[in-house]
């Protein structure tokens, strides 16, 4: 009975790994896209790969970014501003993390240039200075700002990787443990399961313009897709040129837009150590950016 119950048990081992027996999900392989451009840099590691990939959707220059991470709960990060003291551009902050391979602009935010805040935030304009959008941040799992009453509209970065709310209750998203927070304006959820969540260009006039844009979309825990659309001969493209590009190309669990415009910008190292390198603009100050670590 012994012997019986032993080869049992091996088999099961054999089958089920002991890191899967005990619960822990083993990372998804990187994704192949039929989609391709061409290359202007790639890196690959054991937990790392990217290729930043330049096309033209639509006419308009862009830079598409494949991105896979084992461990995303650990190696997409966030980094920011002071809070409500000032703004940086993208470079100041990515530059200064040895850590930091690829980088971008992330949220939205207030200042005395881009005053403008929902109208059901509570308080005034100058309230919100030197802050991101969203009526909750949360940065290296502390709360920032948790505006009661006010549904959250952004990213969050959790145990199994990135997640897109669109109107949920901020206890709600509190309540899977969020380590970061990235938010724009409120309608920039732009696909979830290849349904279209954009409002219609009469609703919403912002999202036919054709603007620098910095999109960011979820293939699985382990695969992203980020798109810099940049302002190249004053081209660029429309939300709806994007949201139609990315659904005829590739399968998305979500697709977000963050800032784009001026503060649109891609960062990137060719190797550990190497001196950090931006592909788009200069752009502007902004309040935080999204970074991938080995």
């Amino acid at each position: 009975m012994f012997r019986r119950f032993l080869c049992v048990f091996l088999l099961l081992v054999a089958l089920f790994p002991f890191s899967a027996a005990c619960g822990e999900e083993e990372a998804l392989p990187p994704a192949e896209y039929a989609y391709r451009g061409r290359v202007v840099c790639s890196y690959e590691s054991e937990t790392l790969h990217f290729s930043i990939e330049k096309c033209r959707p639509g006419g308009a220059l862009c830079y598409l970014t494949k991105i896979w991470v084992s461990d995303p709960a650990r190696q997409i990060r966030k980094a920011t501003a002071e809070w409500e003291k000032d703004i940086r551009l993208p470079m100041t902050i990515a530059s200064g993390i040895e850590e930091a391979l690829l980088a971008s602009n992330a949220s939205g935010y207030v200042s005395p240039t881009y005053p403008g805040i929902p109208d059901h935030y509570p308080g005034t304009s100058e309230d919100y200075y030197y802050t991101p959008l969203g009526s909750l941040t949360v940065t290296d799992g502390e709360v920032f700002r948790n505006l009661s009453g006010v549904p959250y509209y952004g990213l969050t970065l959790e145990a199994d990787g990135l997640h897109m709310y669109t109107g949920e209750e901020n206890e709600t998203v509190l309540s899977a443990s969020p380590r970061q927070t990235w938010a724009f304006y409120e309608q920039c959820g732009m696909q979830r399961d290849g349904e279209d969540l954009l409002p219609n260009e009469k609703e919403w006039p912002f999202a036919g313009r054709t603007h620098a844009r910095t999109v960011l979309a979820r293939v699985d825990r382990n695969n992203y897709l980020m798109l810099h659309i940049t302002r190249e001969y004053n081209s660029g493209l429309t939300l709806y040129q994007v949201s139609s590009f990315l659904s005829k190309n590739f399968s998305t669990e979500w697709v977000y837009n963050l800032d784009g415009g001026p503060s649109s910008a891609l960062m990137y190292r060719q190797q550990p150590g190497r001196k950090m390198r931006l592909l788009t603009r200069k752009g502007q100050k902004i309040a935080d950016i999204i970074y991938f670590t080995d």
